[in-house]
């Protein structure tokens, strides 16, 4: 029975050694560069900011649209012509 308990012991502690090395220490080191953590996929993603995307930075005034598609009888007039 001893041995029993001995060999259960040493699987859940090399479960539990494994957990900490394949999840949680990675994640620690991720977040703590700042970064996003998948637990899931076990990844480490790097935010990205939607002004990296759109070239836009906050607090710029939105560009004007186009006249044409400002009108929408201009528009519809355009559409309909051959």
């Amino acid at each position: 029975m001893k041995i029993v308990f001995l060999v259960v012991f040493i699987v859940a502690s090399a479960l539990s050694v494994a957990y900490h090395v394949g999840w949680v220490l990675p994640r620690q080191a991720c977040e703590s560069k700042g970064d996003w953590w998948d637990s899931d996929g076990r990844v480490c993603a790097h935010p990205v900011l939607i002004s990296d995307i759109t070239g836009r930075v906050a607090g710029d005034p939105p560009k004007p649209a186009p006249a044409a598609a400002t009108k929408p009888e201009t528009a519809k007039a355009a559409a309909t012509k051959p």
